[in-house]
């Protein structure tokens, strides 16, 4: 579902009152899969009320997970998905144990393949930069890779073409504007505006 839908959509920050609200507007506008890093305020919370309202029509996963007891915190409020800014072996095989797909970060052709082997479902280009990303991926166009920093509604499309399953984005897609009066309605422009662009 994340390949399909090619993007990650990230809460990072203080959003306690707007989880459930962010879920439905992005479902609405067409994201399919949704992470709340865990060094955000409320955030396993977010991870509940995010699961009630989005059901498992949509992907909801954690972020920022950094170690096992992380991943296991989080998996038991009912994420789908584990991303992770670093590549932990006991997390990757937490993940791999239970058959939950884990998406670990990685920057060199050594750390990627470390964890491949690993037994990661994706990897994590952490931060992402396109130029770079061309490079690495020509004798690694086997592996798939989600994009992450750096991305914006400008140039996630570029990442994608480029070959990139997935980009996840974060505050140039969900900021603190939503807490505005009409800030649901603005995400649901970007939203919307962001899948029309990787979806052409």
């Amino acid at each position: 579902m994340i390949a399909a839908g090619r993007v990650i959509a990230i809460l990072r920050g203080d959003y306690t009152g707007y989880f459930a609200h962010i879920a439905r507007t992005l479902a609405e506008a067409g994201v399919t899969a949704m992470e709340v890093t865990l060094n955000s305020p409320g955030a396993i919370d977010g991870l509940h009320q995010m699961k009630a309202e989005l059901g498992e029509r949509f992907l909801v996963g954690a972020g920022t997970v950094l170690n096992e007891s992380h991943a296991f915190e989080a998996v038991s409020a009912g994420a789908q998905f584990i991303v992770a800014p670093n590549t932990n072996p006991r997390v990757v095989e937490f993940c791999v144990e239970r058959d939950i797909c884990v998406i670990p970060g990685a920057y060199t052709a050594t750390e990627v393949m470390n964890a491949v082997e690993m037994g990661a479902h994706m990897i994590k280009l952490f931060p992402a930069e396109l130029g770079y990303f061309k490079a690495i991926r020509a004798p690694l166009n086997h592996v798939p890779f989600v994009t992450t920093g750096g991305i914006t509604l400008d140039n996630a499309a570029d990442f994608i073409k480029a070959g990139a399953v997935a980009v996840g984005m974060g505050s140039q897609l969900i900021g603190d504007y939503v807490k505005r009066e009409d800030g649901l309605e603005e995400l649901s422009r970007r939203a919307r505006r962001l899948m029309q662009t990787l979806q052409a």
